[in-house]
């Protein structure tokens, strides 16, 4: 299919499958068994040929003919795509969703006759399963016990077959061969593409047929192949009603929240639904976003998990309502931590070190600020014995890791990724790990940990305060920023602070002292660290800067820091929440809310928050759905909430 797009429109999952899928109905990517890896759809696409009427098949995802419309049902993760072919009247509609507690993605066609005239219909699907992300080593066949495609390559496999008997097959070279809608009957090829199809018979004018496809995984073909039985002994209805069941309950379980917008109080829910889609099932890790540049050709991926993004979606989750979610990921964080106490950059979620390029200490700060913002939400003592050793661990990992010369973290990467050095709101994140792994040791009566931990904080707090920028009125980013020798050779002729350093082996990484950058992560010295009080002049005065020099675009929003290059510079969804949410807890309401409103408004059509919006369009320009930004909204919400700045009716409040 050629290069698939960075920005998708949709996706369906269960916890162990995930999917994402195009606005045209096109499945891009299936992730199975767990949501993060492997992957293992090259293409899989559907269409309709009209023997007599079409030369060639009408593949639903091309030419310009077709219109699509696509919309969730409701609330519920059940995705409903419709099509309209102008040449012949043909209406197609399509559901997807993944069954709950199954291995099972269901796609329900429905075909319909817009035409004057009696058609004769044909329906074929092409799949071409690259299995675990390789082109290597695949097989397909025809089973004509189960009468379904047969996918395999070492311990997986995939069984595609429908609720209706197919008229037709093909195992090897069937993506292009299946375009004049005849399939050629081979029953086995080691290649990755197949092909099958269903004669649906002659339809009258307004007439509709439906078939129901089910794309089963399993641990061999046996497993594949029983999983794919029992999908078609259960059916259509009674999978789309238990799938239906399982997502009502979910929702029921939540905190309610009603702002009187049914456009936010939508979001909301929806947000609540991403959380799910993008946990875990089986231990509870939570990735970034669904992954759509596995080459990493314009970033470092996002299929993973992040300590600093999972912090904060544990968080949002907790106050939402789902502990026991909350609960399992931080039970996660036990088995993926260093034996020195630290967390690494990124994991699979098996457990496993994902690709990474670097220690960002901000993230050990910010799970054990989590963990003791769990505690505070749910009061679960059991839960402070749980995480005692790793928060005693990873408190002193931190305490040892300050430089005695700032008295901040040494240095590391920041939030962002991109720079060395010792960053001001990796200092703040430190901060509210250290104060909450203190807050834990006092609750378990470990005062010597916790007087010990509450020092180092403190003294982080000191050196914080000594990066005030008078010039800039706003915090200095940071220290010591590694940069290249050209660039330390130029900050020497300006006169500028610099210092170097020699590792063992006679390399030399260059530095400048100061970065005065204004970036939206300082505002973390107040949201959510509490490193200074929100009515700090300073703390003021740097939330100012981040406005006026962060929100520029044309689109609105606020960006990352000044002159960010990474995708063209763009507003996030993030950042403008962030600020956001210094406004509600500095009484800002109305200011806070125009925030709010902008993060609201730059939702796609089915209610996914991108991590970036286009600084000219105002259009999704990375990463659909990003969690971290649906987490950022939840927060800001229940803040909003909390604060009274919704006008809500009794009635509402009542509920």
């Amino acid at each position: 299919m050629g290069e698939k797009p960075y920005l998708i429109d949709a996706v369906v999952g269960n916890g162990r499958m995930l999917a994402t899928l195009g606005r045209n109905g096109r499945l891009y990517r299936l992730w199975w068994p767990r949501i993060d890896f492997p992957q293992h759809v090259r293409e899989m696409h559907a269409g309709i040929w009209l023997p007599g009427a079409a030369e060639k098949v009408l593949w639903l995802h091309e030419g310009n003919e077709w219109s699509h419309r696509q919309r969730y049902d409701g609330d519920l993760p059940i995705l409903v795509t419709e099509a309209v072919h102008a040449g012949s009247g043909l209406k197609v509609s399509c559901e997807d969703f993944a069954v709950p507690g199954a291995d099972v993605l269901v796609r329900r066609y429905r075909v319909t006759n817009g035409s004057d005239r009696t058609v004769p219909v044909r329906f074929l699907c092409v799949s071409a399963l690259e299995i675990a992300e390789s082109p290597k080593y695949n097989t397909v066949a025809f089973d004509a016990e189960a009468d379904a495609l047969l996918h395999f390559r070492h311990r997986y496999a995939f069984a595609l077959g429908g609720d209706r008997p197919c008229s037709g097959y093909q195992a090897g070279e069937a993506v292009a061969d299946a375009a004049d809608g005849f399939l050629q009957g081979n029953r086995i090829a080691m290649d990755p593409e197949g092909a099958l199809a269903w004669d649906l018979g002659r339809l009258e004018p307004g007439e509709s047929e439906e078939l129901t496809l089910f794309l089963a995984a399993g641990e061999g073909r046996e497993a594949a192949l029983a999983a794919l039985k029992k999908a078609k002994r259960s059916g259509f209805r009674a999978l789309r009603e238990q799938t239906a069941d399982h997502w009502r309950e979910y929702l029921a379980s939540a905190r309610p929240v009603f702002t009187g917008d049914e456009i936010v109080d939508q979001l909301y829910r929806r947000s609540l639904v991403v959380f799910k889609l993008m946990s875990d099932e089986r231990e509870g890790g939570m990735i970034a976003a669904p992954e759509f540049d596995e080459t990493f050709s314009r970033c470092g991926g996002y299929a993973y998990c992040w300590g600093r993004d999972a912090a904060y979606i544990a968080t949002a989750i907790d106050r939402a309502g789902y502990s026991e979610m909350t609960r399992r990921f931080y039970r996660w964080t036990l088995k993926v931590q260093n034996p020195d106490g630290s967390w690494d950059q990124r994991h699979y979620l098996d457990g496993f070190l994902a690709p990474c390029w670097g220690m960002q200490i901000d993230e050990t700060g910010s799970i054990l600020w989590g963990m003791w913002r769990h505690f505070e939400e749910t009061g679960d003592r059991s839960f402070l014995e749980e995480v005692w050793d790793a928060v005693e661990r990873g408190a002193e990992f931190l305490t040892g890791f300050l430089d005695p010369e700032t008295g901040l973290p040494r240095p590391s990467r920041d939030l962002w990724e991109e720079r060395d050095g010792e960053h001001t709101y990796s200092a703040a994140a430190v901060f509210g790990g250290l104060i909450g792994a203190a807050e834990i040791a006092r609750a378990k009566g470990r005062m010597d940990r916790a007087k010990a931990w509450r020092k180092a904080a403190e003294g982080i707090r000191e050196a914080v305060a000594r990066l005030w920028n008078p010039e800039r009125e706003a915090f200095l980013r940071g220290l010591k920023r590694a940069v290249s020798r050209e660039e330390y050779e130029e900050a020497v002729r300006a006169g500028k602070r610099v210092v170097t350093e020699t590792d063992s082996k006679g390399y030399v990484t260059y530095r400048v002292w100061e970065d005065p950058v204004i970036d939206a992560s300082l505002l973390g010295v107040s949201v959510p660290f509490d490193l200074f009080p929100v009515d700090d002049e300073r703390v003021a005065k740097t939330a100012a800067a981040v406005e006026r020099y962060l929100g520029t675009s044309p689109a609105g929003g606020i960006k990352r820091y000044e002159d960010d290059p990474y995708i063209g510079g763009n507003p996030w969804i993030i950042t403008t929440l962030w600020l956001a949410r210094y406004l509600v807890k500095a009484g800002r309401m109305e200011e806070a809310l125009r925030w709010f409103r902008w993060a609201v408004d730059h939702r796609t059509e089915l209610d996914l928050l991108p991590e970036q919006v286009d600084r000219n369009t105002g259009k999704p320009a990375w990463v659909v759905p990003l969690t971290w930004s649906h987490a950022m909204f939840v927060l800001t919400v229940l803040d909003l909430l909390e604060a009274g700045a919704f006008q809500v009716s009794s009635r509402q409040a009542e509920m």
